[in-house]
């Protein structure tokens, strides 16, 4: 195994690192001196910062040239905020799988109302215009629920391009998210769209990120 392998391995297991390198904001010198101690461990022998930081800058080069391949595919879409959002996750069961119809019969999707459910292993996530909250609630009356919170935000992109085969695309826009520390509570995802729950006092900064990550697609 070489110094340049193991720099690869060590940026990308850190996406934040990554992100940084890309952006030129990071100090090849000091990272190399973080890196070095690590390296030397996994090589069992002594390696120059002069090594790692080539290695750091090849692989550099290789990340925005990667970047700059993706920025030549066009992505176009539009941003819609559905406000008044609420979001259960409940502990799965059979008297729950029994439900779900009932919760597909109270929400009128012709005149707007929002529904998802989304079923895993241990658990069902609910996610439903406010305004039904109430009557849920009744409904999961015995079942365990491990959260229901509401006052929330769904905001969905909805792609005319290839966005189901473009790789990155989710990994972008999660992390221009992370970066303004944005919490996002559900994600639900189609072939042409993406749809991020959040919190309502993080919508207009959320909004705010998506457009103008999407003015780049």
């Amino acid at each position: 195994m070489s110094v340049s392998k193991i720099v690869k391995e060590i940026v990308r297991d850190q996406p934040y690192l990554l992100e940084a390198i890309n952006r030129g904001i990071i100090h090849f010198g000091n990272l190399s001196a973080e890196l070095r101690p690590k390296i030397e461990e996994i090589l069992e022998k002594k390696v120059t910062d002069s090594s790692i930081i080539m290695a750091l800058r090849r692989y550099a080069d290789e990340v925005q040239e990667q970047y700059e391949k993706d920025g030549n595919r066009r992505l176009y879409c539009e941003i819609t905020m559905k406000t008044n959002i609420c979001d259960f996750n409940v502990v799965k069961s059979p008297s729950l799988l029994q439900l779900i119809p009932s919760f597909y019969n109270l929400a009128d999707l012709n005149r707007g109302d929002f529904l998802n459910i989304t079923v895993s292993n241990h658990e069902i996530s609910i996610v439903v215009s406010r305004k039904h909250f109430d009557t849920i609630k009744k409904k999961l009356k015995g079942e365990e629920i491990l959260e229901a919170k509401s006052n929330l935000v769904a905001l969905t992109i909805v792609f005319d391009g290839d966005f189901f085969n473009t790789p990155g695309i989710t990994y972008q826009i999660l992390q221009s998210l992370a970066w303004k520390n944005i919490n996002i509570l559900e994600i639900i995802s189609t072939m042409t769209e993406l749809t991020l729950v959040i919190n309502k006092e993080d919508s207009i900064r959320s909004y705010e990120v998506l457009h103008e990550l999407i003015e780049k697609f």
